[in-house]
């Protein structure tokens, strides 16, 4: 049997006027800012109107660590909301925009797949509406007033060895980690090293996903340190006086995005910080008004639970004031397999005892979760060629770790797919019973926070720190940081910092290579590993695939 891909069925999509899209959420058409037909942004005047709404319920949607074999977390978000839709519920869905260095690179597109997908597929994989090219003018206009600053005089005495404001560009490019600027005379500044980071893992990102308005945002845009004098006081975003720009800048890119899933249901795509460098989840706003809305609203945080989860529960929940009514985690019977030693070629042979031996990566994944106060269910997001067998040892392995396993069948079947897991969710929901806490306290020190997520979500015996970042850390809480959140950026491919051990491994140790405070989005960011802020493409880019056809359509992005 042939299947159709998912641009195929994209481009099939009866869509619907975005008006109409929005009237299902009881946005009026003049407080919509169409992009085209088929996308708007939702005017910061409505949704201040909608503030004295009750709250829907909040459903998180995350999964076991990425494997090779795929698991269609944002896949099984998107289905799972056209089911709530379709048993009758008001529900909404809020997911992150597609960044281009992965979809050029090797990740691909980020609006699901099969019959439950989000569209426009090409525009949201692509420019969309032009929020991460705003995000990246602001956060490089910083970067040049901060040059410029030190060329005409250096008035704030800025220690042009200490300036920790790097540059960014949303595209996978290894050339750029670290360079040299300024060379080629006195005309041009005074040379010194620095880099670029992926827009993704932009401050200025995790600021516009965290801010609640306008004034949040250049408030903590100002609130941004940049560099350092040379007795190491801090020099901020608001002292270059480039916060008023960097807000006219964003200004557009603060509204959230409403587009369609293919069945016609509302769906919010906006911001996008990656989970593995940044904190993983859609923007506060988006996630906020949703809420207002709709009464149930499905949301997803980025790759594992152990990375996406645990930072929306420590710091999106924490920052919003918001907690999940309830927790999907995905998973599919493929990677529990590769999990348990198949290789990927092999995944079509049934082998239910690889099943099994695969299984604790999900039971640790499941338990991780629970530790937040909040009920887990699992999805077993179904490809063709699991058999009954295979499915059922998963189920098996699940129910024995007190919670149950659900077959989806959305990517072949759409919402009628998710029928079952959606009349779960929607109960556990109801029943209100999860006791939501965050994993640490803020009055907990810092190194203290890196250790509790080492120790209880990666299961280490041990973070290593040198001198140099335990005085640092100090250095921090001494200044007034030390209520923060902690950002780990770690591998998303293990519990470890260690991309090829998979399964549930204990007995590791966290290594911190560097440690970045991000003041204005409000966390200390720890880079354990050889984890890099601006990814490499590889060695077959998916780039090199990407073109148009004879009919002007595009080619190879998915």
């Amino acid at each position: 049997m042939s299947y159709k891909s998912d641009i195929e069925i994209a481009r099939e999509a009866k869509k619907k006027p975005i008006q109409e899209i929005g009237a299902r959420l009881d946005i009026p058409s003049d407080h919509l800012l169409p992009y085209g037909h088929d996308k708007a942004k939702v005017s910061q005047e409505f949704i201040n109107s909608v503030q004295g709404n009750e709250d829907g319920k909040l459903i998180l949607v995350t999964a076991i660590n990425p494997t090779p074999a795929g698991e269609g977390k944002t896949t099984t978000t998107v289905g799972l909301g056209d089911g709530l839709n379709r048993i009758g519920k008001r529900a909404a869905i809020c997911i992150r925009e597609a960044s281009l260095g992965p979809c050029f690179g090797m990740k691909g597109g980020a609006a699901g797949g099969g019959y439950a997908q989000v569209v426009p597929m090409e525009e949201m994989n692509l420019h969309f509406t032009g929020d991460f090219h705003a995000i990246t003018s602001a956060h490089n206009l910083l970067s040049a007033m901060i040059d410029n600053h030190v060329y005409w005089g250096n008035e704030l005495a800025i220690d042009e060895r200490r300036v920790v404001w790097r540059r960014v560009l949303d595209m996978n490019d290894r050339a750029l980690r670290d360079i040299v600027t300024s060379l080629g005379g006195v005309a041009n500044g005074f040379p010194r090293q620095t880099g670029f980071d992926i827009t993704v893992a932009s401050e200025v990102m995790a600021i516009l996903c965290l801010a609640s308005d306008l004034d949040d945002l250049q408030h903590r845009l100002g609130d941004i340190i940049v560099a350092y004098t040379r007795d190491k006081q801090p020099i901020t975003c608001r002292d270059i006086k480039a916060d008023g720009a960097m807000t006219v800048l964003l200004k557009d890119a603060m509204q959230p995005n409403l587009v369609q899933t293919l069945e016609n249901n509302p769906a919010f795509v906006h911001g996008g910080p990656f989970a593995n460098i940044a904190h993983g989840c859609n923007s506060v706003i988006a996630t906020k008004t949703a809420l207002k809305l709709a009464d149930y609203v499905v949301t997803e945080a980025g790759f594992g639970a152990d990375l996406g989860a645990e930072k929306f529960m420590n710091i999106k929940c924490r920052k919003a004031g918001i907690a999940p009514s309830a927790v999907v985690v995905v998973a599919t019977v493929r990677a529990m397999k590769m999990n348990g030693g198949v290789a990927k070629a092999d995944l079509g042979v049934e082998n239910v005892e690889a099943v099994q031996k695969g299984c604790p990566n999900l039971g640790r994944h499941i338990e991780n979760v629970k530790q937040f106060g909040v009920p887990v269910v699992v999805a077993i997001n179904h490809f063709v060629t699991d058999t009954e067998a295979e499915i059922q040892a998963v189920q098996d392995y699940v129910t024995a770790q007190g919670s149950e396993a659900i077959l989806c069948q959305h990517w072949a079947r759409g919402s009628e797919g998710t029928e079952a897991l959606a009349t779960r969710v929607a109960e556990i929901a109801d029943k209100g019973e999860g006791n939501f806490a965050p994993l640490y306290g803020d009055d907990m020190g810092l190194l203290e926070k890196v250790e509790t997520i080492a120790k209880r979500i990666y299961r280490a015996d041990e973070v290593l720190a040198d001198q140099k970042i335990r005085n640092q850390l100090k250095e921090w809480e001494e200044a007034g940081y030390g209520k923060l959140p902690v950002c780990m950026a770690k591998t998303q491919y293990s519990f470890t910092t260690d991309p090829n051990r998979r399964g549930a491994p204990t007995g590791h140790s966290v290594p911190i290579r560097e440690v970045r405070l991000s003041a204005g989005a409000g966390f200390v960011v720890v880079i354990c590993g050889e984890i890099m802020t601006m990814p490499g493409l590889p060695r077959q880019p998916a780039a090199q695939a990407i073109h148009l056809n004879e009919q002007g359509e595009i080619e190879g992005l998915f």
